[in-house]
């Protein structure tokens, strides 16, 4: 690619950076300011969100652990090498408290979080599987978007008919099963690849969430719920290529939950106690 040219984010014609509008579609700014081509690196297919949200959740339950190691001491085989309450609520737990106090942005940072090794585990091997084809069927952008989307519409639901605290990403997973059965009625015809390739995972969800203790269903059918009806919405990867306004979109989604574990970590617990 010639020096200072770039793809134009929607019709992918090569084009100046420096160009007002496009020439050939009409696009404003397509070179925001000299930040497209980084824009179109992130989501790019050589980028693999998957295990970038698997390398989080874990630096995250690790630092649970490091901000209460008595904690750990503490647990037993059900809550394994569980971070305490108190640490996860100054990470970003969520639930019926949320509300109450303001603390919305939980509803993000509480998708990241785990409340225990098991809990963890699960969650991440369950995610590998179902999140690359997600990552596959929709790209980048629209995959990180149903995640967030879909994890946050599950603790909304959670939150609104239940008080407890809640964390996990097991809302999310629903949601991205939810999007591909989604995706699948949208175009007609069956994807038998797909859903064959995650039906065994999502049957063992299904029925771990039905058989553990202390599993937020309410937070599994909103994610499920919201997945199917994105998943209509979305177009598929070969359908529509991902635009500038996706890809801001979910960049927006990154950095809001970025800023939710910085606001979440530096305000103090409220009288000095979780509930």
């Amino acid at each position: 690619m010639p020096p200072g040219a770039i793809l134009c984010p929607s019709c992918r014609k090569l084009i100046s950076a420096d160009e007002p509008r496009c020439p050939y579609c009409g696009t404003s700014r397509p070179g925001l300011w000299g930040f497209t081509p980084a824009l179109q690196q992130l989501f790019s297919a050589r980028v693999d969100l998957v295990p970038i949200v698997v390398g989080a959740c874990v630096v995250l339950y690790a630092i649970g652990l490091l901000l209460d190691l008595g904690a750990v001491s503490r647990s037993s085989w059900d809550s394994l090498f569980a971070p305490s309450m108190e640490a996860l609520y100054r990470l970003g737990m969520t639930g019926g408290f949320a509300a109450r106090t303001g603390r919305w942005w939980t509803l993000l940072t509480a998708v990241y979080l785990h409340g225990g090794l098991l809990h963890l585990a699960f969650n991440m091997i369950s995610f590998v599987r179902i999140g690359q084809q997600a990552q596959e069927v929709f790209g980048r952008a629209r995959f990180f978007l149903l995640f967030t989307l879909t994890g946050v519409a599950g603790f909304a639901l959670s939150n609104a008919v239940s008080a407890h605290p809640s964390v996990g990403a097991s809302g999310a997973i629903f949601g991205l099963i939810g999007a591909l059965i989604g995706a699948e009625r949208r175009q007609h015809t069956p994807w038998s690849e797909i859903l064959m390739g995650i039906a065994p995972w999502a049957t063992l969800i299904i029925i771990m969430s039905l058989t553990q203790r202390g599993i937020n269903h309410f937070a599994h059918l909103g994610g499920l719920v919201s997945g199917i009806l994105l998943g209509q919405w979305f177009p598929a990867q070969h359908q529509r290529r991902e635009g500038r306004s996706v890809q801001l979109a979910a960049l927006a989604c990154a950095a809001l939950t970025v800023a939710g574990f910085i606001v979440s970590f530096s305000r103090p617990m409220f009288g000095g106690r979780l509930f």
